[in-house]
């Protein structure tokens, strides 16, 4: 674990509320995370304003002129060309350059992820990144990847994308050993595309750098059936919108149920501690802060509409991941598994030289 003090590059000028969320979430993380400091990019007049007003944050965060902005309408290759003055392209530039450890930001996902591919290039050993989150589950809390950065994914995508939400799930979750699964429309070995199959052939030998559990379905997901489950962009950005809508729809069912009598509002307010455990259990705020995965550093997206609990949440991630050294780890699992492909292709490509007899 790194003990030595973490400098957090923050886009001030990223999100719906900005830069109020952003400074009063800085505030909120900055008690909880003794030691860390903060280079704060965007408008300098708006920002000091801000700043000034909450007591003893200026002495740990340092205000970084930025004259523009990414908005929220920009393409990825607009914003490549174009916003490089920008709050959130010369605070990941910090982050790349070493000036900060992490960056965090709730600016333009496709944006963020464009201009952090470009400035901090990816691991050896990842091909892609992969956007993470966690969230809760029966059993807990899990992590789910890819949440949409990629549409399309090989095999060789989706076991590493086990890897780095093992390591992930190690250090957010604080598991030993999670359980990885790979998402598909069955649990049996002969179910889905020849990918998944292919990577699950990776993932369950002996030498494999994940604890692999196998097939999980979709009704697995909130189960908490496996720690960390793995699937392409399109897929998981689907079953997250899925799961987010069905949790507000099952929250409008309660409200209108307890709204039908006198009775009901009367027995609303009597079970009024059990709502406020369960609101709190699920509040979308203590699970924000995505994670670019296989990235050559640490870049968190926090969601463009959270209040400034959330955005402290979301810096919190970045502090952790930071703390017990996440990039390491990262690299020692990515390397074992070009371990075990190497491994899986010297027997292919021995017959094929030998004209395919053994």
């Amino acid at each position: 674990m790194s003990t030595g003090k973490i400098v957090l590059a923050l886009d001030g000028m990223g999100g719906d509320h900005a830069p109020d969320v952003v400074v009063n979430g800085a505030d909120i993380a900055r008690e909880r995370h003794p030691g860390t400091s903060f280079l704060l990019f965007g408008d300098e007049a708006r920002l000091k304003a801000l700043v000034d007003k909450r007591k003893g944050l200026a002495q740990v965060l340092e205000i970084v002129p930025a004259e523009d902005a990414v908005l929220a309408g920009d393409k990825p290759s607009f914003a490549l060309r174009r916003r490089r003055k920008s709050s959130m392209w010369l605070a990941v530039e910090a982050a790349a350059q070493g000036r900060a450890d992490t960056v965090v930001s709730a600016g333009n996902t496709g944006a963020l992820l464009a201009i952090s591919m470009f400035a901090m290039r990816m691991l050896d050993g990842a091909d892609r990144p992969a956007l993470a989150s966690f969230m809760p589950t029966a059993r807990g809390e899990s992590v789910m990847l890819d949440l949409g950065a990629n549409l399309e994914c090989d095999a060789d995508n989706l076991a590493q994308f086990a890897v780095m939400g093992s390591v992930f799930a190690q250090i957010l979750l604080g598991l030993d050993k999670p359980k990885v699964g790979l998402l598909n429309v069955g649990s049996e070995e002969l179910k889905g595309h020849e990918e998944v199959r292919q990577a699950a052939a990776w993932l369950r030998r002996e030498d494999s750098p994940v604890s692999f559990h196998g097939f999980v379905e979709g009704n697995d997901i909130g189960a908490g059936v496996a720690d960390v489950v793995v699937t392409d962009g399109f897929t998981g950005n689907i079953a997250l919108k899925s799961i987010e809508g069905t949790a507000k729809l099952y929250t409008q069912f309660v409200r209108d149920a307890f709204r039908t009598s006198t009775l009901a509002k009367l027995g609303y307010l009597f079970a009024s501690g059990a709502w406020s455990k369960l609101r709190m259990r699920v509040d979308p705020r203590r699970y924000n802060g995505g994670v670019f995965l296989g990235l050559n550093g640490v870049c968190v997206k926090s969601h463009g509409g959270t209040d400034a609990l959330g955005f402290a949440y979301a810096i919190g991630v970045a502090v952790d991941l930071v703390r017990y050294e996440y990039k390491s780890k990262l690299v020692e699992g990515l390397a074992r598994l070009r371990e075990i492909s190497s491994a899986a292709e010297a027997p292919a490509a021995s017959l094929q030289a030998t004209g395919g007899t053994a």
